[in-house]
């Protein structure tokens, strides 16, 4: 049979979507190219917004249009935190929660058409172990994604994502070893670590992030190490100081601010303030000069004021990110924050919003600017329009002119300007 991926939402939903084609592959069936002619639809949906569950029905009905016959299997985030709602979309065949990959594909293969549509999803419950399948390839060519984490713990009030994704898990430093060597002969150079709560991992068991980092880095092949979204208050100065040892580890940290106002943080049950933000940011550039810090900004959240969001925008303004995801609150069904007084109105949210990313944008350009004239090791990824194109480690994306692509490959690059979200240089 053909099997079509659809995946909505964060990197660790792509890489889970990875682990559901790579078991397909291996039962013998094979990869649709497109949606009409798959005889299985996946759709991997994500909840972190309202928006992202109206994009899931959305995709949903498509399918369903474009493809009549198909068996249409929903399931991810959305599926999970929402399955009252998730059962309503009777476009779908199957609809599971996401605790059991395997469990998944044996639905899917099943399923006969005709027969009454399967509901299960089981609530997630304290004991859970890790259990996403290995994978062993994406279709980037240079970096791959590597999932060592799953769940969180932090119930902050605006999120429903730890009833989508339940208590943290972490991953076997074995098995991370295992996958390490797997994309290394497959010829990736850069690995990023990934997870719903990626600081937390080891906290069930007795190991850290910082492990994690190591093992990856010691694979001769493997020629860069990231890491995926940080909770600030998880990271200590133990922690910087054996990432810092590391050679091939990339000195970029999306670290989720969410707000620079303390009463806003306090009311999504944030678990820090804007002093100890701000001190982290310090010390991480004090041992990272060429740090490229990163983050999530949320405007309108329940109650923020004029004056709250002014605090916000001009924290955010302060710190200098070289690149910042700005995001409207979004009210999310059986949270705190959803009966929270003094909702924002959207029109406020939306000019927030215009304005918090203007600032950002301002930044991110200051950022890049700060690089002409240094050199940076460059891994290249792709061609464009007779430009190699790749990643400084700090992830700031340059363009080189040349014919030939340089996949795969570090070569030395002295910045020469900066036009919009990217640099331009050449090799030196």
């Amino acid at each position: 049979m053909k099997v079509y991926f659809q995946t909505l939402g964060c990197k660790v939903n792509q890489y889970e979507t990875q682990a559901l084609r790579e078991r397909f592959l291996a039962e013998g069936h094979s990869a649709a190219v497109t949606l009409a002619e798959a005889d299985i639809i996946i759709i991997n949906s994500c909840t972190v917004t309202a928006e992202s569950d109206r994009k899931t029905r959305q995709l949903v009905r498509k399918c369903r249009r474009q493809n009549p016959t198909a068996t249409i299997v929903l399931t991810g985030c959305m599926a999970q935190a929402f399955p009252e709602k998730a059962k309503k979309l009777t476009e779908a065949d199957i609809i599971i929660g996401n605790k059991d990959p395997e469990k998944t594909v044996k639905l899917a293969l099943n399923f006969k058409r005709g027969n009454d549509a399967l509901f299960e999803v089981d609530d997630h419950i304290a004991g859970e172990t890790y259990n996403t399948p290995v994978v062993t390839d994406f279709s980037e060519r240079t970096r791959a994604y590597m999932k060592i984490e799953d769940g969180c713990e932090r119930y902050c009030t605006y999120c429903a994502i730890p009833k989508a994704r339940g208590p943290v898990r972490s991953r076997d430093i074995e098995s991370i070893k295992t996958e390490t060597v797997a994309l290394a002969q497959k010829g990736f150079r850069e690995v990023v670590l990934v997870g719903i709560n990626l600081s937390a991992y080891g906290k069930d068991a007795e190991y850290n992030l910082c492990d994690a980092v190591e093992v990856v880095c010691a694979e001769k092949n493997i020629l860069r190490v990231r890491l995926g979204s940080l909770e600030p208050d998880h990271i200590t100065d133990k922690m910087l100081e054996r990432l810092a040892a590391q050679p091939k580890f990339c000195p970029q940290f999306h670290l989720s601010l969410q707000s620079g106002c303390d009463a806003t943080l306090e009311r999504m049950n944030r678990k820090y303030d804007s002093a100890f933000y701000r001190d982290l940011i310090q010390r991480i550039r004090s041992r990272f000069p060429d740090a490229s810090i990163t983050t999530d900004v949320m405007v309108g959240f329940a109650g923020e004021t004029d004056e709250e969001f002014e605090q916000s925008l001009a924290f955010v303004k302060e710190i200098g990110f070289a690149k910042a995801h700005v995001f409207m609150y979004s009210r999310r069904e059986g949270t705190v924050a959803a009966a929270l007084k003094n909702q924002v109105q959207n029109a406020v949210k939306e000019e927030r919003s215009r304005r918090m990313i203007e600032a950002t944008e301002k930044s991110e350009n200051e950022c890049l600017s700060q690089m002409i004239g240094n050199a940076y090791p460059v891994l290249f990824e792709t061609a464009d329009n007779g430009f190699a194109v790749g990643y400084t480690p700090q992830y700031a994306r340059v363009y080189v002119e040349s014919n030939d692509p340089f996949t795969g490959k570090i070569k030395t690059v002295r910045i020469t300007k900066v036009k919009n979200d990217h640099c331009f240089g050449v090799i030196v």
